[in-house]
């Protein structure tokens, strides 16, 4: 019996999604079709993940026989045979056209680049390019433009997580792992104040395990911050030893100020409210007036207000007033910092519900729980609404407090894994509410009203007055 010719498989997957023959058959023509220059450039751009410009393709793939200043008009031309047109532009964003390359054409390129052996260069320039988008948005966070940080990382983050990854190049992983974590921790505010802590946890460690010789001091910071974001404290002791050595070592008196204020956030965490207040202080004398990275002054005042607000209201209030004296200072030439603001109106929240003022209390919980939402934040979300609720309990509605906290635990038990230990500080308000609701919720109404609020979240609730 004679063998019959093999038949192609009807589909592959490629980058996690099926891709049919019929798909990359037609891939294959258009790539023959093409003159050389389309062709070089179609085989370059297979290295992006996810959608690009202009200004992108130049800087990646524009060396060589595409030279820069032709790049433009080979796009132009390669444009509607590869690529899709892309409309992601985020409000008030300049830009061109973007464009994403579809899985059977990036599967063509991509097989191309790695025939002619030049796979491993183009990802080199993509790594690079990729340090100076997270650059620049860590740049834009630092200069008030946090929701289009935001947007830009995340807009991106495919390809930054890509570039995040050492061993895509074909140098030895330990020569990437710089740009690696130059990329990480750029992106340290996606990470800590937008809610992917599990994500840049992730990153950050595999490219620690890969990097030779001493990790810089900015980066061991962020894996200590990590760590006490993860409701991990104790993991972020020792991190916290070895970056306060590495800062030492280089010089780095911008970093000790960082650590100054991580040291205040395991013991406001901790529930160590005098020790946290000693460290914030000591971290507004040392991060400098413009902190050109990290937390930011206000960051630091809105933090030593949430020590003081349940035990010295005078010394919180003089705290968020001079919070609003150095924002407006820094506002002069860059936007509020919006994460900030998010904690400072939970302190608020605090100092009226001791002065009695339980309308206006949780109106600034609201707005924080709002703020939080906007950026992504689940830690300050959590810690918000459980105060809302406490407030709507102390106003007599436990149907309301009891919607929240169900909103509450159907967040918590989303993003965090069974580990997770909020921080005390959260705590007190949430067992306040525990102790009046728990009689109560054999109740059928409130048992009714908690598993609404679960079904409802917290971004419905926080639009209800």
């Amino acid at each position: 019996m004679g063998r019959g010719a093999v038949e192609p498989p009807e589909y592959e997957v490629l980058w996690g999604e099926a891709v049919g023959s019929g798909q990359l058959a037609a891939a294959e023509a258009g790539y023959a079709s093409a003159g050389p220059a389309e062709r070089l450039l179609w085989e370059r751009l297979s290295v992006f993940e996810g959608a690009f410009d202009r200004r992108a393709v130049e800087e990646v793939c524009g060396y060589g026989a595409l030279v820069a200043a032709d790049v433009g008009a080979v796009l132009e031309r390669l444009a509607p045979l590869a690529l899709l047109p892309v409309d992601d532009l985020f409000d008030g964003e300049d830009g061109g056209p973007r464009h994403w390359m579809p899985h059977a054409m990036r599967a063509v390129g991509a097989r191309r680049l790695t025939a002619r052996g030049d796979r491993w260069i183009v990802v080199l320039h993509h790594r690079r390019w990729c340090v100076k988008v997270a650059r620049r948005a860590a740049e834009w966070w630092q200069r008030g433009r946090q929701l289009d940080a935001r947007d830009l990382a995340l807009r991106e983050l495919p390809d930054l997580a890509a570039a995040m990854d050492p061993t895509t190049a074909q140098a030895e992983p330990g020569d990437e792992t710089g740009a690696s974590l130059e990329i990480a921790v750029s992106l340290w505010f996606l990470w800590v104040a937008c809610g992917r802590i599990t994500e840049g946890r992730t990153r950050l460690r595999h490219a620690l395990a890969l990097h030779q010789g001493p990790p810089p001091a900015r980066a061991l910071w962020l894996a200590a911050f990590l760590e006490l974001e993860s409701g991990r404290p104790e993991d972020a002791d020792p991190l916290l030893v070895q970056a306060w050595a590495s800062a030492v070592r280089d010089g780095d008196e911008r970093c000790l100020g960082l650590l100054a204020h991580l040291r205040g956030a395991i013991a406001l965490y901790q529930g160590r409210a005098r020790a946290a207040a000693g460290e914030f202080r000591e971290a507004l004398e040392q991060i400098g007036d413009v902190p050109d990275f990290g937390p930011t002054r206000e960051a630091c005042w809105a933090a030593l207000a949430l020590c003081y607000s349940r035990t010295d209201p005078e010394a919180a209030q003089e705290a968020l007033d001079q919070l609003e004296l150095d924002g407006a200072g820094r506002r002069t030439w860059a936007g509020r910092d919006l994460f900030a603001d998010a904690w400072a109106d939970h302190a608020r929240a605090e100092l009226l519900a001791w002065d009695g003022e339980r309308t206006r209390a949780a109106e600034h919980a609201r707005r924080a729980l709002r703020e939080h939402l906007r950026l992504g934040s689940a830690v300050g979300a959590s810690c918000a609404a459980e105060l809302l609720a406490q407030m709507r309990l102390l106003d007599g509605r436990p149907d309301l407090a009891a919607h929240i906290l169900g909103a509450v635990d159907l967040l918590r038990t989303s993003v965090f894994d069974t580990s997770y230990r909020p921080a005390r500080y959260c705590t007190v308000a949430r067992a306040r509410s525990d102790d009046a609701l728990r009689a109560l919720l054999d109740d059928p109404e409130l048992r009714e009203a908690y598993e609404e609020g679960a079904r409802k979240g917290l971004f419905a609730l926080s639009r209800e007055r």
